[in-house]
């Protein structure tokens, strides 16, 4: 099992992008088969907001660093 997990790391680090979207669509069957068509969609969704909202915020280090102050002392984990 862990050879198949390499591997497939391993390709996707190999710039051919039918291999990607392969692997991508074989993770898109596997949560089909396992949860249904509404909760993959479910969790595709949330993905894709997740994802544009972390690169909103995390777009700007600075931003960032003021919000991690407001939430942590300043100066205590730098």
């Amino acid at each position: 099992m862990r050879a198949f997990f390499i591997k497939f790391f391993d390709m996707l680090k190999d710039k051919n992008s039918g291999k990607i979207g392969a692997g991508i669509a074989f993770f898109f069957a596997l949560f089909l088969v396992i949860f249904g068509f509404l909760k993959t969609l479910f969790i595709i969704v949330l993905t894709v907001i997740g994802y544009i909202i972390g690169a909103l915020i995390f777009a700007d280090k600075d931003k960032v660093k003021d919000w991690m102050d407001k939430i942590l002392p300043p100066g205590r984990f730098r």
